[in-house]
């Protein structure tokens, strides 16, 4: 009855999450490494001047982070009267597939793409061969621009520092087991190890615990794949090491909670999430899982598509935006965060929105 009252409150709720300001970071100077957080009251554009023609392209589309990410641009398109056009590469390894959907949005004629890169230095002295001079911005996954070729091109960006979200989850684990307190064994299973946001993750969960009674036996690495996971986590459990909690990205999260629920270790072996999914936020209903920080992507994803928007239309343009970071736990799960957060329940994915 919990899942579904929640879950249905959750639905109303994200109707209407791109109807009214939300409070957001903005980082003057754009781009630049001493930028500082200024939070803001960010508006949403209402209506296009006219029908753009906008092309995201997303890593994958294997779990529900990014399922999130497709609900906020296609709501947001719909609402202002634009086409989207969405692609996915079906998973992190995949970059001559993501460098190839690039050049399907320059031939269907884009007016603008949004990027949710596969690898943060994957388009280096590449991208106007693969766009052209199609505006470019980034969403989600950080996108290096240091190099000309990316400066040029990419007008704007949404997304936190992922060292962040591993650091908050270690500052969690953290508080539990400070130094003197007795030392407690951790599995850490952050998702694919060179592609998407892990290593700022993983560093920042490393300095987060560095000076508390946490010791991390192991760090394991796979695609956030169910099955992936799935064999990683069997494999902790069939060795002859105790572990106190299991960490990771939200697809080994979820995978855990069964897991650990079939070997009856759920007493014995907690679940900590770096990032919330549809699964995380029904494992935290459950107190199956203990805390995870969101990025909001449902919201980074309506920011994503209203700054393209007004950059085609000349309108006013915040060009380096973060959402507020919320950390959840069974005790605290905000609805509105919720809704900022993730798609409804029944949304499936949408590839294309015509417009009006």
């Amino acid at each position: 009855m919990i899942k579904t009252i929640a879950m249905t409150l959750l639905a109303i709720a994200c109707i209407s999450q791109t109807a009214y300001a939300a409070e957001v970071i903005a980082y003057p100077p754009s781009f630049e490494t001493d930028k500082q957080a200024k939070h803001i009251q960010y508006q949403p554009l209402e209506k296009a001047r006219k029908p753009w023609k906008l092309c995201a392209v997303y890593p994958h589309l294997k779990d529900s982070y990014w399922l999130s990410v497709n609900y906020g641009m296609v709501e947001h398109a719909k609402k202002l009267g634009v086409e989207l056009k969405v692609l996915e590469a079906g998973g992190y390894p995949n970059l001559e597939k993501q460098q190839s959907q690039l050049t399907d949005c320059r031939e269907w004629q884009a007016d603008a793409i949004i990027l949710g890169t596969v690898d943060s230095l994957a388009y280096d002295n590449r991208l106007t061969q693969l766009t052209d001079d199609i505006p470019v911005f980034a969403t989600i996954n950080y996108l290096d621009t240091s190099k000309q070729n990316s400066s040029d091109n990419v007008i704007a960006r949404v997304g936190v520092d992922w060292y962040q979200m591993g650091y908050r989850t270690g500052e969690f684990l953290a508080n539990r087991h400070p130094s003197g307190s007795g030392m407690v064994n951790v599995a850490l299973l952050p998702g694919p190890q060179k592609r998407g946001g892990t290593k700022p993750v993983v560093q920042g969960f490393y300095d987060a615990t560095e000076s508390s009674d946490i010791h991390i036996v192991t760090t394991l690495w796979a695609d956030h794949s169910k099955e992936l996971q799935r064999n990683l986590i069997q494999q902790l459990l069939a060795s002859d090491q105790h572990f106190d909690y299991i960490v990771g990205g939200a697809v080994s999260a979820e995978v855990a909670i069964s897991e650990l629920r079939a070997k009856d270790l759920t007493t014995e072996t907690k679940i900590l999430s770096t990032y919330l999914s549809h699964g995380v936020y029904r494992g935290l209903l459950r107190g199956k899982i203990l805390f995870a920080p969101t990025d909001k992507m449902a919201q980074q994803a309506m920011l994503s598509v209203d700054q393209a928007v007004r950059y085609l239309e000349g309108k006013p343009l915040k060009k380096d935006l973060a959402p507020i970071l919320a950390l959840l736990t069974p005790e605290n799960l905000d609805s509105k965060v919720i809704a900022e957060s993730l798609s409804p329940a029944a949304f499936r994915p949408v590839f294309h929105v015509e417009a009006p």
